[in-house]
Formats: C-alpha cells, sequence, structure tokens
C-alpha cells in the first residue's frame, strides 16, 4: 500500500474518530521532508489520548514507523506524530486557528475529510 492511500485512510479514520475539521495537504510540490499533513482539531486532552492510543494501532497495522510522536503533553493542545512521508497533526482549536497550517502550507493541495 503506498503512502497516498494510507493517508487517505488515515483521514478517513481521524474523521471516524471525531476530529473535526479533518484536511488532508499534499505538500510533495512544497516539502523536501515529507508528502503529506494530515490535520485534524480534538476536543480536548482526553480526546486527543484516546486518538492518540487509536492511532498507533492504525499505524502498526500498516507497518508505518513513528519517527516521532505521540509523547509529548498533550495537555498543551499539539501534537505532532511524524510518520516520514506523513505527518499528523492532533490540535486543540486555539492552537489551529492561532498556527493557521492550511495557510501555511497554502501551496499543498487540500483534500477535506470531515463529515
Amino acid at each position: 500500500m503506498d503512502i497516498h492511500q494510507i493517508a487517505r485512510e488515515a483521514a478517513l479514520f481521524l474523521d471516524d474518530h471525531k476530529g473535526e475539521q479533518t484536511v488532508l495537504l499534499d505538500v510533495t510540490e512544497a516539502s523536501g521532508w515529507t508528502d503529506y499533513f494530515l490535520i485534524t482539531t480534538v476536543r480536548s486532552a482526553g480526546h486527543m489520548r484516546g486518538l492518540i492510543r487509536e492511532l498507533r494501532g492504525f499505524l502498526h497495522e500498516r507497518d508505518i514507523s513513528l519517527h516521532h510522536g505521540g509523547k509529548g503533553d498533550v495537555d498543551e493542545g499539539w501534537e505532532l506524530i511524524d510518520c516520514g512521508d506523513m505527518v499528523i497533526h492532533l490540535m486543540s482549536e486555539e492552537y489551529r486557528e492561532f498556527y493557521d497550517l492550511e495557510h501555511l502550507w497554502y501551496t499543498g493541495r487540500k483534500i477535506t475529510y470531515s463529515s
């Protein structure tokens, strides 16, 4: 399975697990170190911890190794999970609004996955 398919499945997975405003950005043309940014908003620290736990299982089942992720202080409001070709950002509404990654990486092709 290629990273494009895994990134799409991960976006659907986050949406199914109540991630809000889930967006997949194809940044292959703008970045030399990753191909996809997957961004979703979480409702609380508990929601973030649960998503991290579930994502680890999802990624493990697909033999995706983590370079970094899921070990930070989730109370800060932003957890970055670096999978190499895909970087997953779990963000509180406040952090997402402040950092506005979609605007920062505006040259990436945006695919929205929120139901």
